[in-house]
């Protein structure tokens, strides 16, 4: 099921800052959400190899992206959107709900404050990008595994945005970026993609009202972690295990954009996982 769009939309490519981390110490050493496996063999070598796949087509449209330098004994440290969220040139940072990746969080805090970024430490238990999105002027925030509520909260006082809290209940979309993604996020009309099923009734509600536009991913999309998309928008980064994703995208003027992303999958994370979005305060 799909929206039926304007014929013809025009869309347009804008620059974007990313910053990103390089998977060299990528590995899976622990299982904290249900794509990682410790018994299964990880490729590092195949997985930096997609890594910079990535890396060259944001470059190749033209968009800035900066490293931060990855830390051995932080295997997940390549899922940089996890790091934090910036929004209008505020860095709030990550508190990961896992021992295991809690030290994450302060390595993109420094990051950023070392560079002169006005930088907050979180209060409450947060996974940066992975849980909290922009759709426009618009906030929306994933609870219900690793995000508390209370997160949100937190940050609309910080922000003066309105954050909308959306409740996971499947494991498998543990983080909102498995099941949601951002396509266009002009305040006048942002367009999301998403899969229902990940979602709480009360949140797929929710979203029904909000963005009655929506394009609605189809399950085996889902399973594949296809919702775990960058966008800048006009191309769109995504899983090539996708299937129905690529026409529904094509229809609504975009330009998809398969990158295989299948061996950093392993740890439960794909192209967006990757890429965390620096938005820059409005006078820049």
């Amino acid at each position: 099921m799909t929206s039926t769009p304007t014929p013809h939309t025009p869309r347009t490519p804008t620059p974007r800052h990313y910053l990103m981390c390089r998977p060299t110490y990528f590995d899976v050493t622990y299982e904290i959400n249900p794509w990682m496996d410790v018994t299964k063999h990880t490729d590092n070598a195949r997985a930096v190899a997609q890594w910079e796949q990535l890396y060259a087509a944001y470059l190749e449209w033209g968009h800035r992206v900066e490293l931060i330098d990855p830390i051995p004994g932080l295997p997940d440290m390549v899922y940089a959107a996890n790091g934090a969220m910036v929004v209008d040139g505020l860095v709030y940072s990550a508190k990961f709900r896992y021992p295991e990746r809690a030290a994450e969080g302060p390595a993109y805090q420094k990051w950023f404050a070392d560079r002169g970024y006005v930088t907050h430490t979180a209060a409450e238990t947060n996974e940066g990008e992975g849980d909290i999105l922009m759709a426009g002027d618009v906030i929306l925030g994933g609870s219900g595994f690793r995000t508390d509520p209370a997160a949100h909260r937190e940050l609309a006082e910080l922000t003066g945005h309105e954050v909308v809290t959306l409740e996971l209940v499947d494991p498998r979309w543990y983080h909102l970026d498995t099941a949601l993604t951002a396509l266009n996020g002009t305040p006048d009309q942002p367009l999301i993609a998403y899969f229902p099923g990940a979602f709480s009734p009360a949140s797929q509600a929710v979203l029904r009202e909000r963005f009655p536009d929506a394009i609605i991913a189809t399950e085996r999309d889902a399973l594949v972690l296809g919702l775990n998309s960058v966008s800048d928008g006009y191309h769109v980064v995504h899983s090539p295990a996708a299937v129905d994703f690529p026409a529904q995208l094509r229809e609504h003027g975009f330009s998809p954009v398969g990158i295989d992303t299948s061996e950093l999958l392993k740890g439960g994370g794909g192209a967006k996982c990757c890429t965390l979005e620096i938005r820059p305060a409005p006078e820049d």
